[in-house]
């Protein structure tokens, strides 16, 4: 379960950001790879990133995967779950490149500066079907990216081959696949931030219960469609951001309506699937805002340039911390 949107402001800045709901326990830390940073694919070859970028990810066993980041280009990244659609090659030709699922994250902040260099790269390779050190299981996986000109696109791997969709909705959430979520949203063509007018029915006449009325169709669960139409209501009709500060705050309460409490859903385990963290970067200044399900304070942290160029992977720490009440008021002479 995960939601992801982009949001532009006014002068063009973008935006791209995502609910990370996991039923899974998760280290999750802010990650920050160099230039030219050398790995291994799972194939054993050796790949090249030749963009930097910051991301949020977890090292388990000798591999770092990234959930979501944006690199030096201003190009960002999100893998979000695609259960029971997601199928993966095979790969039998050594033409290709092999790229497990949970690595196309990374491979992809570190080769494209633009959502068009996606195709190009992506023809190189083959995503393939690897057991990731989290889950222990071949995650199902869809991608979401955008770059600094507010384009996005979704990227799905299924039993008809590998689509790459433009996304005018600007929202991603899990399964079905993308073009069954676009069509469903003409299930709630009606639904309206105006208000509802008062209506007579032979001889009642009934009244609206208040402010509201237009948005009673909308759909109030956890399941991956309500959440994608809950979400594209609200990010295609609130108002245009002026600024970075308004679109950070917009980005986070457009992600309210779908964040999950722990113990609203139980998975066939036994686990809670809850939103871990919520996080949004700007693609022009390549800069982290990010809140986690116990603390939410808006944090931020920014690829900065003394670590493009460095030789490791810089760890700026786990994303989860202690939270903090600021005390604004003293009783009875407290001293400040």
């Amino acid at each position: 379960m995960c939601t992801a949107i982009t949001l532009q402001t006014a002068n063009g800045e973008n935006f791209f950001g995502r609910n990370m709901d996991f039923s899974y326990d998760i280290e999750s830390h802010l990650l920050i790879v160099p230039r030219n940073y050398e790995y291994e694919s799972i194939s054993g070859k050796k790949l090249v990133n030749k963009y930097s970028f910051i991301g949020i990810g977890q090292e388990l066993e000798g591999i770092t995967a990234f959930f979501d980041g944006v690199n030096e280009k201003g190009f960002a990244a999100a893998a979000l779950y695609f259960a029971g659609y997601a199928q993966y090659d095979n790969c039998n030709s050594n033409s290709f490149e092999k790229i497990a699922a949970f690595d196309i994250v990374n491979y992809l902040l570190g080769k494209c500066s633009t959502i068009n260099d996606v195709a190009y790269y992506l023809k190189q390779a083959c995503i393939i079907a690897v057991e990731d050190p989290v889950t222990h299981t071949v995650a199902p996986l869809h991608w979401f990216a955008t770059d600094k000109s507010g384009e996005s696109i979704v990227i799905e791997q299924t039993s008809q081959g590998l689509y790459i969709y433009r996304n005018n909705v600007g929202v991603l959430a899990n399964s079905p696949d993308f073009a069954w979520q676009v069509t469903n949203l003409k299930n709630y063509t009606s639904v309206s931030p105006r208000q509802d007018e008062q209506v007579q029915w032979g001889k009642i006449q009934l009244n609206p219960f208040g402010q509201g009325g237009g948005t009673s169709l909308l759909p109030g669960g956890y399941t991956s469609p309500e959440r994608f139409v809950r979400t594209a209501y609200l990010r295609n009709h609130i108002p245009t951001p002026k600024d970075r500060t308004e679109a950070v705050c917009s980005c986070f309460n457009i992600m309210n309506s779908t964040n999950v409490a722990k113990g609203a859903v139980i998975t066939s385990r036994e686990t809670f699937d809850y939103t871990r963290y919520t996080a949004f970067c700007s693609t022009d200044n390549q800069q982290y805002f990010f809140r986690t399900y116990d603390n939410l304070q808006i944090r931020t942290a920014k690829l900065c340039d003394e670590y493009k160029n460095s030789s490791t992977i810089t760890d700026l720490g786990n994303i989860s911390s202690d939270m903090i009440f600021p005390d604004i008021g003293y009783c009875n002479g407290e001293n400040k």
